[in-house]
């Protein structure tokens, strides 16, 4: 049955307002050629989404022909402003941007764990208002969250998890009764990433994926055939809970302490460096950021000093690390995790360390490789931005040898500031959905 002509019209302007957010300003001729539409078709369109307040001229394109230069039409960025949420344990960060995804200001706060649930939401919100003061926006059209724990699959809550601090939960309400004309929605963090890795990060080329997320705690992300699965109850990819060997005890169903968690949160990145002696002391204290950052950095010194010096100056890495530097084969899963030697060099003791850290996540990945067969496991967060490709190069040599189903191991490219790039896009995606709905416009009459 043929679309009646009010549907074809609100199917072709939202055609063309997709590909003005895709492609940038263009003429009408440049939009009948990418439609396909007919020139009249387009000329109708263009006056229909301009009278709406969609789209504007913004310039002029000198086309060599004769007659006026063709008129420029680009989406009116200011017509919807947007804020996204980074909500972390210890503190949140906030972006607000126009309709076109452009970062017009942003900032972020450390929140004292002692602080109350009252004085912390308030210190959250008050950030948010100021950032869009700075901003120049008058209100927020959407607001997207990105947090820690479940999110309920069924009212898009964030649900009440052990360990999370209580603000968190209340601030999601907070927003929304402050700010009551936005659309407020919160995702999972990971989630987040993980829509990012694969809009502008690590995982561009693939359509199913898995994001193991590295930082103050662990969790993935399933991006299978292109869709993001979260689960009967929200909870696919709670990875934490994994039940692994190397643990005093199982998980429990309120503490992951005795699963993955134990293994590859940030703590535990600090304890395993520590015993290798390569912690480098940030602030307070040592960081798993910096430890593996610092340790990578000795790695990559090394093996450079070998290139220089030829095969004789392989002793200078050591056992662990020469294998990277000569093509060899790195230690099988499990011999690298013991103590490092008296009189051991820098660039041996950085080498165990990432070997000991690679067969640690390993074990993670082969469970999911196992259950999901995804093809491409990215290594997220600021832990997994930190190892680069020389964390992923283990942790890749480890799986070929666990498992026979083919799997990249792939570094993130965007760290931890992909939750925030995937809240943006979710936020901007849902603003999108609701000004350029498919609808029938009417010219207002004259």
């Amino acid at each position: 049955m043929p679309a009646s002509p009010s549907t074809a019209r609100a199917i072709n302007d939202r055609l063309a307002l997709t590909l003005l957010q895709q492609e940038g300003p263009l003429t009408a001729g440049q939009l009948k050629q990418l439609t396909g539409l007919s020139r009249p078709t387009v000329a109708d369109l263009v006056e229909r989404l301009t009278a709406a307040g969609l789209i504007a001229v913004v310039g002029e394109a000198g086309e060599q022909r004769r007659g006026p230069n063709a008129k420029v039409y680009g989406i009116v960025a200011d017509r919807a402003h947007l804020a996204a949420l980074d909500v972390r344990t210890e503190g949140v960060a906030v972006t607000v941007a126009d309709l076109v995804g452009r970062v017009l200001a942003e900032a972020s706060v450390p929140i004292d764990g002692d602080m109350g649930t009252g004085p912390a939401v308030e210190q959250a919100v008050a950030l948010v208002e100021r950032v869009v003061k700075e901003a120049g926006a008058d209100r927020l059209h959407t607001v997207g969250i990105g947090a820690p724990g479940l999110i309920d699959p069924a009212s898009g809550e964030l649900r009440d998890s052990t360990g999370l601090p209580a603000w968190h939960r209340r601030l999601v309400a907070a927003l929304q009764e402050r700010l009551p004309e936005a659309r407020v929605s919160v995702e999972n963090e990971t989630n987040l990433a993980a829509l990012a890795e694969q809009r502008d990060g690590a995982a561009r080329d693939r359509d199913t994926f898995v994001l193991l997320w590295l930082g103050h705690g662990t969790g993935a992300a399933v991006v299978l055939d292109g869709a993001l699965r979260r689960g009967a109850s929200g909870g696919t990819g709670e990875i934490g809970f994994l039940p692994v060997p190397g643990t005093a005890a199982p998980p429990s169903a309120k503490d992951c302490a005795g699963g993955f968690h134990s293994l590859a949160a940030a703590a535990a990145v600090v304890d395993l460096a520590a015993r290798y002696g390569t912690a480098p002391e940030r602030g307070e204290g040592p960081s798993a950021v910096g430890a593996v950052r610092a340790a990578v950095g000795v790695v990559e010194a090394a093996v450079d000093r070998v290139r220089e010096a030829g095969d004789g100056g392989v002793r200078e890495i050591g056992e662990a690390a020469a294998p990277v530097a000569s093509g060899g084969r790195p230690a099988s899963v499990g011999e690298s995790a013991r103590e490092p030697g008296a009189g051991e060099s820098g660039a041996a003791s950085a080498g165990r360390f990432l070997d000991a850290l690679a067969d640690r996540l390993a074990v993670g990945v082969a469970a999911v490789v196992a259950i999901l067969d995804p093809g491409c496991v990215v290594l997220g967060g600021e832990v997994g931005r930190a190892g680069g490709e020389e964390l992923a190069t283990r942790v890749r040599e480890r799986i070929a040898r666990m498992t026979p189903l083919p799997t990249e191991v792939r570094p993130t490219t965007l760290g931890g500031g992909a939750v925030l790039r995937g809240a943006l896009l979710t936020a901007r995606e849902r603003a999108q959905d609701e000004l350029f709905a498919p609808r029938e416009r009417t010219l207002p009459a004259s």
